[in-house]
């Protein structure tokens, strides 16, 4: 367990981080912020009513550590390619 609300277990979501208790995986959350979906849109019945607020908070928190601890190295062909 990541933290009291996400987990990582290979027997479920095939190893990907989830919301504890749930098969909703971290980045399906993300993706929905990321659309632009706020938190109580996200827990209506449309999208995923089983998770709390405090569930959405974890998984960005666990974005956000991961991205805190990740080294990132760009390949400086791709970044020519891409101007």
């Amino acid at each position: 367990m990541i933290n009291e609300h996400i987990i990582i277990d290979p027997d479920i979501c095939h190893g990907k981080p989830c919301v504890k208790g749930t098969r909703i995986m971290v980045f399906q959350v993300l993706d929905l912020l990321a659309n632009g979906k706020s938190f109580q849109e996200i827990i209506s019945q449309d999208y995923f009513p089983d998770l709390t607020m405090e569930d959405i908070r974890a998984c960005v928190a666990f974005a956000n550590q991961i991205l805190q601890n990740e080294e990132i190295h760009l390949d400086k062909e791709l970044l020519d390619i891409k101007k």
